[in-house]
């Protein structure tokens, strides 16, 4: 009998479900010129957050590639619409737990430079507001995980963080 290769699975595997990890996409809208980012701030019936700025972000459905995910939550979050192509990777997040996760989180961030639209809130129900702020005077209420990651972008600095592990 011959040994089977990678080469006789089929070209795309049902996604893994159940107990696995969650993958979410976040997305730092980065306009150099004026040197300010595109922020949500978390209304009062948000999952978590409560009244802290976030990047726009959400998780990926099953089956959907993160590059969609991002360009897919940035629109519904902002109305701006980016590219896949024009999406850099700017920060990985791999928390232990989280909301909605407790089987742990991997937040890919994103980073782009090139997008259409202004930004406006589409989720009202989810987000007090949606606005560009100037990326040298961040606000003090972030959410810890993305701030971080926004931060770290923002200085050239570390491009993963750990969130909840011993280590």
């Amino acid at each position: 009998m011959a040994q089977r290769t990678t080469d006789d699975q089929p070209e795309a595997l049902p996604p893994a479900l159940g107990s696995m990890t969650v993958l979410v996409a976040a997305v730092i809208v980065h306009d150099k010129a004026g040197n300010r980012v595109v922020l949500i701030q978390r209304g009062p019936n948000a999952k978590f957050g409560q009244g802290m700025w976030d990047l726009p972000v959400g998780k990926s459905e099953p089956g959907e590639p993160v590059t969609e995910t991002a360009v897919r939550e940035l629109y519904e979050e902002t109305g701006l619409t980016v590219k896949p192509e024009a999406l850099r990777v700017a920060h990985i997040i791999h928390g232990a737990r989280g909301v909605e996760a407790p089987n742990g989180f991997l937040t890919v961030v994103f980073a782009t430079h090139e997008w259409t639209g202004e930004p406006e809130n589409r989720e009202p129900h989810k987000h007090s507001q949606v606005r560009w702020v100037d990326a040298g005077a961040l606000p003090e209420a972030f959410v810890g995980s993305t701030a971080g990651a926004l931060h770290s972008y923002l200085d050239d600095g570390p491009r993963i963080s750990l969130r909840g592990w011993r280590t």
